[in-house]
């Protein structure tokens, strides 16, 4: 079940409905999507998943052509021919051939596919859902319609033979009627554009009043003006009366053929009845693949049980409406689990993407109760709910007496009913609509009571005492939504460990209220509330910070690993290269020792031959001279290559040893260190100081960044600056909108408060000297 019964507008899910209802292409499809609900079974919803993920596969599956057709609503002609006499006419004959026709191709496609990836989709042939043999009922059709939809001459011989005796007594008729209008035209009865025409069925001439009894027959009609009447000549009477019963012949034929094409078609209604609602689901089918893909929805993987683990989750409707304008939507990952935390309470900033993240929630956990794929990444587990409750938005109501707060009170009496440990609830500003205090106190009793009741949920809230309890309670935990107290703009992003702050002081100040407004807000809500909400700022300033910095060391890893992949497979090329290079060289060898054998020996026996002729002998000898220089350049060249392999090699593997000395110094170091390496590390502390000292800068330049990088900068410069003992520095922000200078001075006040509850001295800092820059910089005084 679902609370409240208009869930689906409070999460816009009535906008999922009208695009899957868009998308359908028939009215069965329609109807499907209009009885669509949340199911609270597992097998069912596991079921509805798998074949819109399958119907989703086989379309992006070049291997499958999955049929296009077109779909009728034919419940009704199916129902009225169940009566003996009653039959179809040649319009809803033509719809049922093209739903039949689409249907067979369908179960013929289905029935192709492969089991093992397809099989939830197979089954719609093979289910209660499936047609089979209705091919002979298509064939039916199409042997008394033509192409047209209309019946065709040769449906029956006899309505051939009526028809080709219309034509005959049609062009008859024609030919008269052309000889007739011939001499009225001469004779100047009829006007000379005058042509033959049709009334009641019959070919008539038109012709003034004052000679229609120059022309015998029959009078017919008249013009409105009463200018014209149509006359149909005596000679083609009898020629219209055959034609006219020849129609009657050709009506009572046809008649006879849509008669005897529904008796063969009256046994199989049901076939029929179940191809329609095959063709149902099929519409309905694509409707959901043709809307997960604009999302690029997945499925994920499906438990048995209560759990919400969405992994960059987005909201669709947002994710509908910024696609066509090339916007993103910033992901939202969350994580409930039955043993860990089962409620989230988010807090942070108005306008700050609480609502947005809540209805995400509601939205993901509906549609996908619905059996619609989502859009989340791939790593994305999701469980199923018995009970999904919302209490979002202002219900209340003049009629029903019901203020704002006994709205959320009606609701929160609900929940308190009827919630258990397989029931989603989501409340979005609870407590909100009464004195505070008084509804923070009844807030969190409420809370309690569901978190004993072990109920899944998601809570937005301002409320502090709820931020506390959070943080106390075993089962809950703090999340916030991000915000850039620089550029003083909400970032949407969900960071879950934490609370978030609602930036009151600094959203107040940006829209300009007064300081003296605002330092009277101050003192009266009291600097312990103010430094807890400070706290929970830095929190998230410098959570973000060592974010980022976690993100450049992990791309800096990633890159490290790439090159060393690179580097290792130059290595086992240049392996690859020697031992092709060597095993070549070793085989030139072979063959001019060979060679040189073979001519050593022929030498030996030509001087043998020649008997001491000292010419011959003298060119034998040059012979093999020769042979011996070729083997010697040869084993030089073998050595050559060597050297350049080894000399490769060398370098390939100095390459990788420096990656690997750059990748080390990423590792993080050891806990435990032995004393020596303990002092040589005090000893390289104290170079880095020493060089950082020299190298130390004392004015920082901050203009021209945006804030979150100005405040990157700041933080690295006064940790700087702090340990080299500066004595002083300038920060220069420039004067511009005051956004640098207010986020430089809000940070040296937070690093104060740090500083002082450390027991340190707190840093001295004003403008600068009004001839030397003024307003525009802030000097420190360490």
């Amino acid at each position: 079940m679902f609370y409240p019964n208009n869930i689906e507008e409070k999460i816009d899910f009535t906008v999922i409905r009208e695009e899957l209802r868009r998308r359908c292409t028939s009215g069965l499809g329609r109807e499907r999507v209009e009885a669509m609900q949340m199911e609270t079974e597992y097998a069912k919803v596991q079921a509805m998943l798998l074949l819109t993920d399958q119907m989703r596969m086989a379309h992006e599956d070049a291997r499958v052509s999955m049929p296009r057709g077109e779909i009728y609503d034919l419940r009704e002609s199916i129902a009225r021919i169940r009566i003996e006499g009653l039959f179809m006419d040649e319009a809803e004959l033509d719809e049922l051939r093209k739903s039949l026709s689409f249907a067979v191709e369908i179960e013929q496609c289905f029935a192709a596919m492969d089991e093992t990836r397809y099989g939830a989709l197979k089954g719609l042939t093979v289910s209660g859902l499936g047609v089979s043999g209705l091919g002979g009922i298509v064939k039916a059709i199409d042997r008394v319609l033509d192409r047209y939809g209309k019946i065709a001459d040769n449906a029956s011989p006899e309505l051939a033979r009526i028809r080709r005796e219309i034509t005959n007594q049609q062009g008859s008729v024609s030919r008269t009627l052309a000889a007739i209008l011939r001499q009225a035209k001469t004779d100047g009865y009829v006007d000379s554009d005058a042509a033959p025409t049709l009334r009641e069925g019959r070919l008539v001439i038109p012709v003034s009043p004052g000679f229609k009894r120059k022309i015998g027959g029959i009078v017919h009609d008249e013009s409105a003006t009463g200018k014209t009447v149509y006359i149909e000549p005596q000679q083609v009477v009898d020629a219209n009366n055959k034609i006219r019963e020849l129609e009657g012949a050709e009506r009572r034929e046809r008649i006879r053929i849509l008669r005897e094409v529904t008796d063969f078609i009256r046994p199989q209604s049901e076939q029929i009845m179940a191809s329609q609602r095959m063709l149902a689901e099929v519409d309905f089918l694509n409707a959901k693949v043709s809307l997960a893909q604009a999302m690029k929805a997945i499925r994920p993987e499906l438990v048995d049980g209560p759990l919400v683990e969405w992994s960059e989750a987005r909201h669709p409707v947002l994710w509908l409406h910024y696609a066509p304008q090339g916007k993103t939507v910033v992901p939202l990952s969350i994580r409930l689990e039955k043993d860990k935390n089962r409620v989230l309470v988010i807090s942070g900033p108005n306008a700050g993407g609480k609502s947005v993240c809540l209805k995400t929630v509601a939205m993901m956990q509906y549609m996908l109760q619905c059996g619609l794929l989502v859009p989340v990444a791939e790593q994305s587990r999701a469980g199923v709910f018995d009970r999904l409750m919302i209490d979002i938005g202002d219900e209340q109501s003049i009629q029903d007496e019901l203020s704002t707060y006994s709205s959320h009170l009606r609701n929160m009496r609900a929940f308190l009913r009827q919630a258990d440990e397989r029931t989603l609830i989501l409340i979005d500003e609870m407590g909100t609509g009464t004195e505070p205090m008084i509804g923070g106190a009844i807030a969190e009793a409420i809370l309690r009571e569901l978190v004993e009741r072990r109920v899944f949920g998601v809570i937005t809230t301002h409320y502090t005492n709820l931020k506390h309890f959070a943080e106390e309670t075993e089962g809950v935990v703090n999340g916030a939504m991000l915000y850039d107290r620089g550029a003083m703009r909400p970032l949407f992003q969900l960071s879950i460990g934490q609370a978030g702050s609602s930036f009151a002081i600094e959203i107040a100040r940006q829209t300009g209220l007064s300081e003296e407004i605002i330092r009277y807000a101050t003192d009266l809500v009291g600097e312990e509330h103010i430094d807890y909400d400070k706290q929970l700022q830095d929190i998230a300033r410098d959570k973000r910070y060592w974010e980022n910095k976690r993100q450049a060391i992990r791309q800096k890893e990633k890159a490290l690993e790439a090159r060393m992949a690179e580097y290792e497979e130059r290595m086992a090329g240049v392996k690859r290269e020697k031992k092709e290079i060597l095993e070549e060289a070793r085989q030139e060898a072979e063959r001019l020792l060979q060679q040189s054998n073979a001519t050593i020996e022929r030498t030996i026996r030509e001087i043998k031959e020649a008997k001491a002729d000292k010419e011959k002998t003298k060119a034998a000898r040059q012979k093999v001279e020769q042979m011996k220089e070729k083997v010697k350049s040869q084993e030089s060249k073998v050595k050559s290559q060597e050297s350049k392999v080894e000399s490769q090699k060398s370098k390939e593997e100095s390459r990788k040893k420096g990656v690997m000395r750059e990748f080390s110094e990423l590792r993080k170091l050891s806990k435990t260190m032995t004393k020596e390496q303990e002092t040589k590390s005090n000893i390289s502390v104290r170079s880095t100081v020493r060089q950082r000292t020299l190298a130390f800068e004392r004015t920082l330049d901050l203009r021209g960044y945006r804030a979150d990088e100005a405040l990157e900068k700041l933080i690295a410069y006064m940790d700087d600056a702090l340990m080299v003992g500066a004595g002083e520095v300038t920060i220069l922000h420039g004067t511009g909108t005051g956004a640098l200078k207010q986020l430089t001075r809000d940070y040296l006040n937070d690093l104060n408060r740090q500083r002082r509850k450390c027991g340190q001295v707190a840093l001295d800092f004003g403008d600068g000297d009004v001839n030397h820059g003024g307003a525009g910089l802030t000097v420190v005084r360490i």
